[in-house]
């Protein structure tokens, strides 16, 4: 019971981070990741929350991800596609709704802070082995589809959306590129840190 408690709490404060770091990426405004460049795109192209683009999206790609592996949707994702789009909703439109920048060092600063919760968030939210965010299971079976890489797979994901976002003028800037190729290896970083704390707490 204990250990399923943390991993609850891993679960919803790794999401919590998750979208505080993308947030604060997206008030930067010098490029997000793929995939957050495309809901923010769509919000503003389509109408609609930059949260309820993360759950729209998020069920197309768990329907894809179904195709792509033969197999049933992964209906327990959808209660984590909906906390994410709730939290970045809750971050951007309450929060930090007049949060403004003045000038790139501030935007820098931002971005930069977002970046480092962002992967943060993703470290914590791993350790609790609960539904994967879409995004992830893509890359799981465009892998196995394809036969290729994880990193060419997790490329061709990110491509995609890249694709996408810049069809609906999503925020593409210098920043995409550093989350892109930045991201993984902070995870890197922080996860086996946040692993060993959360051991130490099931002690």
């Amino acid at each position: 019971m204990k250990s399923f408690i943390l991993r609850l709490i891993s679960f919803i404060v790794g999401l919590s981070l998750i979208s505080l770091g993308v947030s604060f990426t997206i008030k930067a405004e010098l490029g997000t990741g793929a995939w957050d460049a495309l809901n923010v795109g769509l919000s503003k192209t389509v109408g609609l929350t930059v949260g309820s683009w993360v759950f729209i999206v998020g069920i197309i790609l768990i329907i894809l991800n179904a195709f792509l592996l033969r197999a049933r949707p992964d209906m327990l994702a959808v209660i984590t596609i909906f906390l994410a789009g709730l939290f970045i909703d809750s971050w951007l439109l309450i929060v930090l709704d007049q949060f403004k920048v003045s000038g790139l060092l501030h935007q820098i600063i931002l971005f930069v802070v977002g970046m480092v919760i962002l992967a943060f968030g993703i470290s914590v939210y791993l350790q609790a082995n609960f539904p994967l965010i879409p995004i992830d299971k893509l890359m799981l079976a465009i892998q196995e589809r394809l036969g290729v890489s994880m990193g060419v797979a997790k490329t061709i994901g990110e491509l995609s959306a890249l694709v996408v976002a810049f069809l609906f003028s999503g925020p593409i800037g210098l920043g995409t590129l550093i989350v892109t190729f930045t991201i993984g290896p902070l995870v890197q970083l922080i996860a086996p840190r946040v692993h060993k704390f959360q051991q130490r707490l099931q002690a």
